[in-house]
């Protein structure tokens, strides 16, 4: 996901993308567990996706504390 396209999604677009990246991380972590994972750079390019809607979404409630489940 790249930044324009984070840019240009609502706070609730942000949050369902948020949730859909993490169900994706613990997915890859299953997958490498069970050695069925044969491109483990995407643990880091969804950690890096993460990074990016948290911060987008941080900036947009200017600097207040996020919870999100």
């Amino acid at each position: 996901m790249k930044h324009f396209d984070i840019n240009n999604k609502t706070q609730q677009e942000l949050s369902s993308s948020l949730a859909e990246f993490r169900t994706k991380l613990v997915q890859l972590e299953f997958d490498r567990a069970d050695k069925k994972l044969k491109d483990v750079s995407q643990f880091k390019k969804t950690k890096k996706d993460i990074a990016r809607i948290l911060t987008c979404l941080h900036q947009d409630l200017g600097g207040q504390a996020i919870t999100i489940k």
